[in-house]
């Protein structure tokens, strides 16, 4: 059976389908397109010296793909991304690689990274992108049920984040020091993490307010 949600998402209120068959060519290119966002998130790098994972944007755009696009869709985009970034360079770029731009500075790179690919389990920070799939379903979950709508908005963001952290650390744990796992893992994250989880909180809401106004006009 067709998976139907409990509310509607942001995406079901500004493309709504009726029909089955435009129900499925709708979030097949929606699970297709959003898996793209989120590899072209992930070209904004910025390499810290002292450790193997890279602050991306990809937090963001898993934040924003499982509210936008609900639970199953948003879990099925995020999927979809792992998948293709075991063939095709849509991860984040390693320390390594080359930037179409970049910039230094103290030891650090910023830039926008040609990308990499990989598969998930040989990668320092393979954990985390297996951890954006239950990310982006409870992101959605929770919003499926209009707390996109609220500022309760803001705990969803922030339950989502944390469950990426879980199978990132735990990967993480495979490359480097046990003692060394939340220096290099948590610690140089919370800070970024904080400001995404902030700029989808305002997102969110904002969209729908918008849908709210548009959907008013006669």
């Amino acid at each position: 059976m067709y998976p139907q949600t409990q509310s509607a998402t942001l995406i079901d209120a500004l493309l709504p389908a009726s029909q089955l068959s435009r129900r499925i060519t709708r979030d097949i290119l929606l699970i297709v397109g959003f898996s793209l966002f989120t590899a072209l998130m992930a070209r904004f790098v910025i390499h810290l010296s002292f450790t193997p994972v890279p602050i991306t944007g990809q937090t963001l755009a898993v934040l924003l793909t499982g509210a936008t696009l609900g639970s199953w869709r948003g879990a099925a985009a995020l999927g979809l991304y792992l998948v293709e970034g075991s063939v095709l360079p849509v991860f984040a770029g390693g320390s390594g690689s080359d930037f179409i731009f970049q910039a230094n500075a103290g030891g650090h790179i910023l830039g926008f990274s040609t990308g990499s690919a990989g598969l998930v389990w040989n990668l320092a920070s393979g954990g985390y992108i297996i951890g954006f799939i239950p990310a982006a379903f409870v992101v959605g979950y929770v919003c499926e049920r209009g707390w996109d709508r609220r500022v309760w908005i803001l705990l969803a963001m922030g339950a989502g984040n944390i469950v990426l952290y879980v199978p990132g650390l735990l990967q993480l744990s495979f490359f480097v020091p046990n003692d060394k796992v939340l220096e290099f893992g948590l610690y140089p994250f919370i800070l970024g993490d904080l400001a995404k989880l902030y700029v989808a909180s305002l997102v969110m809401p904002s969209a729908w307010a918008l849908v709210g106004k548009w959907g008013s006009k006669p």
